[in-house]
């Protein structure tokens, strides 16, 4: 489906991974998990949510990702991101969109997400778009598998 960005939107699937992965590598500050952001740790997360997770393309070029899960009362969007190049386009706008409404077509009345405090870009987009920071809570990690590494993109 084309949208007003001119950018096709469609589920994510695993053949999608490659151009997925190269996407978060080339994307500043970007953080990679190597475990959960694995072929596998994405096969699984998609398995696990199917039809939820978005990939935007323009001219055959993957330029867009959200993966989008739920755990059937909260949704949650992790890796949203826009190809710089592509951005300030309503990309992200649209991909947000698509998963909130495959979201709520699953019965889900709320989404989380993740911003890091130094992510200036990613917060403002957040708050322009009529998300709230949240105040009232903290959020904590307990990491199970220390072999699930966090590397950052510089």
């Amino acid at each position: 489906m084309e949208n007003i960005s001119g950018a096709i939107l469609r589920p994510m699937t695993i053949s999608d991974y490659p151009e997925v992965f190269a996407l978060w590598e080339s994307i500043e500050g970007f953080a990679i998990r190597s475990i959960d952001d694995s072929y596998d740790g994405v096969k699984r997360f998609l398995a696990r949510n199917p039809g939820l997770s978005v990939v935007a393309e323009i001219g055959g070029k993957l330029v867009g990702t959200i993966l989008c899960g739920s755990d059937g009362r909260t949704g949650y969007f992790y890796h949203v991101c826009v190809e710089r190049s592509h951005r300030n386009k309503g990309i992200g706008t649209e991909m947000a969109r698509f998963c909130t409404n495959a979201l709520k077509a699953d019965g889900v009345n709320k989404i989380s997400l993740i911003a890091f405090k130094q992510n200036r870009l990613g917060n403002s987009f957040w708050q322009s778009t009529g998300w709230s920071p949240r105040e009232d809570v903290n959020v904590y990690d307990l990491v199970l598998n220390d072999e699930n590494k966090i590397r950052k993109n510089s």
